[in-house]
């Protein structure tokens, strides 16, 4: 099953694959940002920060029984902030958001205001997650930060400009494969804040990371045909990344339009497209 993507809810397709992966490396989709359309149950959308994290660990706990004893979790995660205002009709608009955007109408109509957030709090979903993940039975090993020199402006005048992200590296046991030397900046160790510039790719959805940034995830992560897992895999950069480093693939997506765009990225002969059935 290696090169394979199988699309559908992670929550049902992780549960098909037949191989062990190395190391997972993946970005899931931000709490309260985007409404990527057409399922009701779409991971990013529950109504409190609490209930996304719990189907946060719900995935992980898949991803875990998919990796290798020595494998690992690389974590890409961003912030978000919560913002509450009357919509119309009555209607509770809640906006939670790294960006001016806000979230869709038909998730405003599921939300309320959220008990102990206050308006303009940062909500701290990247700790949260990462605690969670800890008290799940994951070894929690280090955050680090993506720092973007170019990140996207804000009109905000009464804080800094949030230029940064977290990846957290999570193993499945206490002694997991990291291949230090792989990953050295000239004559010293790679250091945990990493300097990477955002690309954005006008095909694909806004939340894509940068080939360089998940590069040393997997080199670090994995040896020479190993298999890289990614649960949401959106555009495909996961598994361009792992193929032109020597490493198979295998992953989710939730929308089959996406296949079109993987298949652009990673040549055809080694992609295969499974529709899993419910």
């Amino acid at each position: 099953m290696k090169d394979t993507i199988l699309f559908g809810d992670c929550r049902d397709t992780l549960k098909q694959f037949d191989e062990k992966a190395r190391c997972c490396v993946t970005s899931p989709p931000y709490y309260g940002l985007r409404d990527y359309g057409g399922e009701d149950k779409q991971i990013g959308l529950e109504q409190s920060p609490e209930e996304y994290i719990q189907e946060m660990v719900n995935v992980f706990r898949l991803v875990r029984d998919n990796l290798t004893d020595d494998g690992t979790l690389w974590l890409n995660i961003g912030d978000s902030y919560y913002n509450y205002r009357p919509g119309k009709g009555g209607l509770p608009q809640q906006t939670v958001s790294n960006t001016k955007q806000d979230l869709p109408d038909q998730c405003n109509r599921r939300a309320n205001k959220l008990e102990g957030l206050k308006e303009k709090d940062l909500i701290g979903i990247p700790w949260m997650l990462a605690f969670a993940l800890r008290a799940d039975g994951w070894y929690l090993r280090q955050d680090i930060i993506w720092s973007k020199g170019n990140p996207m402006p804000e009109s905000v005048r009464d804080r800094c400009t949030k230029s940064h992200e977290y990846i957290f590296l999570l193993s499945k046991s206490q002694n997991y494969y990291f291949d230090v030397d792989t990953i050295k900046e000239q004559s010293r160790r790679k250091r945990s804040v990493w300097n990477v510039n955002v690309k954005p790719n006008k095909q694909a959805h806004f939340a894509t990371y940068p080939p360089e940034l998940i590069t040393p995830c997997i080199l670090a992560g994995s040896e020479e045909n190993d298999i890289v897992l990614d649960p949401f895999m959106g555009s495909g950069t996961t598994a361009m990344v792992a193929r032109s480093l020597g490493r198979y693939y295998i992953g989710c997506e939730l929308h089959e339009e996406y296949n079109n765009l993987i298949q652009e990225r990673v040549p055809v002969n080694i992609l295969s497209t499974i529709s899993p059935t419910a």
